[in-house]
């Protein structure tokens, strides 16, 4: 009876963002995604400054959080200022540095090293916290001589294999980062996220970071620890750090599996906007289970509060 009974429970469907003031008033913090709610690819989207310096006039905190590992804090600060955005290194967090403050987290050994699937980002992060790596972008061209005998062997002090986002993705990390999980006592396999897709351009939706994951949790047949979104380390971290309550929290972001997942997870209230992955009629599909708080075309809705006080 239990389960008949179950199956007729829904969730409330999102509600459209029609008071974008009593939002704003009832928490502390925004906590934003960046690809498809602050820019797309390379360009900014429209309304974005005005917003951020609107919520920063109410006395709102802002922190910047992404899946995206292929930069470090430091370098998204920097994408930030290109995009004429004000924004310090402190309100960012990249599922790069969320990998290395795990590791930090857990007592990683000293003597351990981190095999790296992924780019620059990663190990960045990586040497700021002091721990020892090896792959990344240089293992990129390396090639796998296929011949009688061959085999290839690992570093067996490699104590943890760290996989995100990699545009030089090739068989000889596959090969590697396979060998150390399977044979590596207690080898770690963690992913810094496990996006289908990714804004690259704007233009088009690319295969993400979850395809390289998805390729050696294949050849090993174990599941990651993911450590971005949607986990709740990255938001157990945050409300940690700037000691804030997660009610007073608003998680907004473009897509439902890891934004909203991520905010629901939290126990913060979610938006969600139009502007990236999600289009309205995937929101509203009857299959979709996720649901937002609230929903809004971009970020740029909050400003209807300056309009209407003008």
């Amino acid at each position: 009876m239990e389960s008949s009974k179950s199956s007729f429970v829904t969730k409330a469907s999102a509600q459209p963002l029609t008071n974008p003031a009593e939002l704003i008033d009832s928490v502390e913090t925004f906590i934003f995604d960046c690809d498809g709610v602050i820019w797309k690819g390379d360009k900014l989207i429209d309304g974005v400054p005005e917003t951020l310096d609107l919520l920063r006039e109410k006395g709102k905190r802002l922190v910047f959080v992404t899946n995206n590992s292929t930069k470090s804090r430091k370098q998204y600060g920097k994408k930030f200022e290109t995009l004429g955005l004000s924004v310090n290194e402190e309100e960012i967090f990249a599922s790069s540095f969320a990998a290395a403050a795990y590791l930090k987290s857990i007592d990683f050994p000293k003597d351990k090293k981190v095999y790296v699937v992924g780019e620059d980002g990663i190990l960045k992060e990586l040497e700021l916290a002091g721990i020892q790596y090896l792959g990344g972008p240089e293992d990129g061209d390396k090639k796998i001589e296929l011949k009688p005998g061959y085999m290839m062997e690992q570093d067996k002090d490699v104590g943890a294999v760290v996989v995100g986002f990699d545009r030089y993705f090739n068989y000889h990390k596959i090969q590697y980062a396979t060998l150390c999980i399977r044979e590596n006592p207690g080898c770690l396999f963690i992913a810094t996220n496990r996006d289908a897709v990714t804004h690259l351009t704007d233009a088009q939706e690319w295969a993400g970071g979850g395809s390289m994951v998805g390729a050696i949790l294949g050849s090993t047949k174990r599941e990651p620890l993911v450590v971005g979104k949607p986990s709740t380390f990255m938001m157990d971290y945050l409300a940690d750090k700037f000691k804030i309550q997660k009610s007073q929290i608003c998680m907004v972001g473009d897509r439902l599996d890891t934004d909203i997942v991520f905010g629901q997870n939290g126990g913060c209230k979610t938006l969600l906007v139009l502007s990236g992955v999600t289009s309205l009629s995937m929101l509203q599909d009857p299959n979709n289970s996720t649901q937002p708080d609230f929903y809004a075309n971009k970020i740029s809705d909050f400003l209807s509060i300056k309009a209407a006080a003008v």
